[in-house]
């Protein structure tokens, strides 16, 4: 971290505006209040706080405000099943779409393992980690490495019956006069999505699928569009959290996964 430079857990205003009022309220009870709530912003650096270092929830530190581990899991928990954080990636992809920071033109999707310590719905044995409990990130980006959707399945999933899922998982991204955006017009991808029966299915979106085919040498120049996936997995694995699955709930790992979406998205807006 540069010096001056905040540390990235801390909530910036222009952040804040846009959480603010996608998060649930909750009226305090006047008869048997308990103890007073944590601030909203104060436990959202306590999750990126996790999300950033990766630490044990238990071990959040009490020092920085954050409120302890507990509470600022239950936040997420709620947050997440409330939908603010697909909300909020909808809402930067919307303002990404009217500053025309979005390439349309094409969309690429790819997947990553990651070791699942503590087994959970979702794992299953990875075929690329001696058979090692696992979980798949399945991404799909637009031509500038934009994530425009994420999901989470088991080690042991092919790629290929995560292709249609992902590409119905696009919000219709808002941001310009006429109809919101939600299909590119080509979609790459590597050879473990090769199957005529998923190229017919792309094609009856109106989207050109220009996938790798099995048998075939390497170099045929597909890897010069592909390569914003792998850039944009990796930004998603930036966050520690992430790398490894701790959570054996699966909703609680993907809710980090598309906080984390939306944060590069909000680092790409102000670039």
């Amino acid at each position: 971290m540069r010096k001056g430079q905040q540390p990235p857990w801390i909530v910036p205003d222009d952040l804040w505006e846009r959480i603010e009022p996608l998060l649930p309220k909750v009226e305090r009870r006047y008869r048997h209040p308990g103890r007073k709530r944590i601030d909203d912003r104060k436990a959202l650096c306590g999750i990126l706080f996790v999300l950033h270092t990766a630490i044990p929830w238990e071990f959040l530190p009490q020092e920085l405000g954050f409120g302890s581990g507990m509470t600022c899991w239950r936040r997420l928990r709620d947050w997440h099943a409330a939908g603010v954080w697909q909300q909020l990636h909808e809402v930067l992809l919307a303002e990404l779409h009217a500053a025309d920071k979005l390439d349309w033109s094409r969309a690429v999707i790819d997947s990553s393992h990651v070791r699942a310590l503590k087994g959970g719905p979702k794992t299953g044995p990875s075929p690329v980690d001696r058979a090692r409990t696992g979980s798949k990130h399945h991404v799909i980006c637009d031509g500038n490495g934009i994530p425009l959707a994420v999901s989470l399945t088991g080690g042991n999933r092919n790629d290929v019956t995560q292709l249609m899922p992902l590409i119905e998982a696009v919000p219709p991204v808002r941001g310009k006069v006429g109809r919101p955006r939600r299909r590119p017009d080509m979609l790459y991808a590597d050879r473990g999505y090769d199957h005529d029966k998923y190229r017919r299915l792309v094609w009856s979106k109106n989207i050109k699928p220009q996938i790798a085919r099995r048998g075939t040498e390497h170099g045929s120049g597909l890897g010069v569009h592909r390569w914003v996936v792998e850039q944009t997995v990796a930004l998603l694995h930036w966050f520690r959290r992430l790398r490894i699955r701790w959570e054996i709930r699966d909703d609680i790992h993907e809710a980090f996964m598309t906080l984390a979406s939306a944060i590069i998205c909000w680092r790409r807006l102000n670039r």
